[in-house]
């Protein structure tokens, strides 16, 4: 079998591109904060399904912690429904690709507040999804994000500005298009089938911030450890309107 093919700019590139498919579903992200740690490859490596290779950027991997807001989630033509369509989430994730070359997202978690969007997402999509309770104070400049997973006693704090008043798209080629500009997802089943997921929405707006967060216990409860530092890149992007397109077998 042929060595998979490292992503090339127009493959990144590409991912941004409307897929043909109907439309499964509606959302919006918002208040997204972005931190990442640089992470040892060869231990990434180890923790992935066949089929997908751990994705670098000038020979660096790197391991993600994402509080943020889902918004208005709903199916195609359906209204949102108070109560069940507004939650908070925090993912653990790294970037990979497949055999195909196609640059996605791998998530070791995904903490969620709504327990109806964590069944769903674990029998439609496959993905590690974990019961959490959650809070937010905003005081007008800053959000206070907490979250803290049913099952551990730590709870993790994110404070972050609450606004993007101004922000820039990502330059290809740069880390930061590297760790946003991700549109497909990559899951796995109990057997070992590799199934990617497909969203699309307009590119990022973001900018550097200076973030205060307690973070490496959900990098620990994935399985790694990361040293005492600060994150290498601390981001926060503008709310962007998001598709769902179904979930296929590869």
């Amino acid at each position: 079998m042929s060595e998979p093919c490292y992503p090339t700019d127009a493959q990144r590139l590409a991912a941004r591109e409307r897929p043909s498919t109907a439309v499964v579903m509606k959302q919006r992200w918002s208040h997204l904060l972005f931190l990442h740690w640089e992470i040892d490859a060869e231990l990434v490596q180890k923790s992935l399904p066949k089929g997908l290779t751990v994705d670098t950027f000038e020979g660096k991997a790197y391991i993600g912690v994402v509080p943020f807001f889902m918004q208005r989630i709903r199916p195609v033509y359906c209204p949102p429904v108070p109560g069940l369509s507004w939650f908070q989430e925090v993912n653990v994730r790294t970037y990979v690709y497949d055999e195909q070359g196609r640059p996605g997202v791998w998530f070791f978690s995904l903490d969620c507040n709504q327990w109806l969007a964590v069944k769903i997402a674990r029998m439609l999509f496959n993905l590690p999804y974990q019961h959490a309770r959650m809070s937010v104070a905003n005081d007008g400049v800053n959000l206070t994000y907490q979250s803290q997973r049913r099952v551990d006693a730590d709870v993790q704090k994110f404070v972050y500005p609450s606004v993007v008043e101004s922000g820039c798209e990502s330059r290809v080629g740069s880390l930061e298009f590297f760790l946003l500009e991700r549109y497909r997802l990559f899951s796995a089943d109990k057997k070992g089938n590799l199934y990617q997921g497909l969203v699309n929405h307009t590119p990022y707006e973001y900018r550097d911030v200076l973030v205060e967060s307690d973070t490496s216990r959900l990098i620990s409860l994935a399985g790694f450890e990361i040293a005492d530092e600060a994150p290498v890149s601390s981001i926060i992007a503008k709310h962007v309107d998001v598709s769902i397109f179904p979930l296929q077998r590869i």
